[in-house]
């Protein structure tokens, strides 16, 4: 069986469906993935489905989608056909979440099914965690395991312990890191603040940690908290997207 044609947004200008870097397979019979649906999806496919018919192997458009296809975006994109029998994996983000709790589980819910996250879920026993797809790491002392963390991940800090959430901050202020979250109270974040200026951190730095993590205005029921995480989470991906294609 000869190979599909690959179709990649290479570039957006303006309102587009989807962002560049955006990747669907086509086949004679079937295809996979989706770069927006629409008129714009379904002349690409009727494109790549010429191709493979004709030996074609690479084809570059730019498509101006309002006077172009009629859509309503109003922006245009540029698209890639060419043979390819795989999508690109796009950069993922390394995120360690600590604690398999209520609030732990229902953050992996969200967050796991999500391309740009590549999840280890830490806690202290191996019962502690439900059946998932992510990498999970079981350590009697969740702050050890901080160090094998990448240079760039981000941190999520959600224990039973206010002990083991201090110690956690504590390892994760004494090496590089991206980003970090804890769930608490304003108190819990005052007290947390002053036992870490304690340990030795600079305020400034220590202030790269969150608290209280979500939008309050979602609310505080576990499933609430996950999606005001997941919002502000894909925000920066969104954000670090268009800088990447601007």
């Amino acid at each position: 069986m000869s190979k599909p044609i690959r179709i990649t947004v290479t570039k957006t200008a303006g309102s587009a469906p989807r962002d560049a870097g955006t990747q669907m397979l086509v086949w004679p019979d079937r295809i996979a993935g989706t770069i927006g649906g629409g008129a714009l999806e379904w002349d690409a496919i009727a494109e790549a489905r010429k191709m493979l018919t004709e030996g074609r192997e690479t084809l570059t458009r730019r498509i101006p989608l309002g006077p172009g296809l009629g859509q309503c975006c109003g922006g245009a994109v540029t698209l890639l056909w060419e043979k390819g029998d795989a999508l690109d994996a796009p950069p993922a983000r390394a995120l360690w979440i600590y604690g398999a709790g209520h609030v732990g589980r229902a953050i992996v819910n969200v967050m796991a099914p999500l391309p740009d996250f590549d999840i280890t879920w830490v806690d202290t026993g191996a019962d502690r965690f439900p059946e998932t797809d992510v990498t999970t790491l079981v350590a009697q002392d969740p702050a050890a395991v901080v160090k094998h963390a990448p240079d760039d991940a981000e941190h999520l800090i959600l224990t039973y312990s206010h002990d083991l959430d201090l110690a956690i901050c504590h390892a994760i202020l004494s090496r590089p890191f991206a980003g970090a979250g804890l769930i608490g109270s304003a108190t819990k974040w005052a007290r947390f603040k002053t036992r870490l200026a304690a340990l030795g951190h600079d305020p400034a730095h220590v202030s790269r940690i969150a608290c209280p993590i979500g939008d309050p205005t979602f609310g505080k029921h576990p499933a609430a908290l996950a999606l005001g995480v997941a919002t502000a989470m894909i925000s920066r991906t969104d954000a670090r997207t268009k800088d990447r294609t601007a």
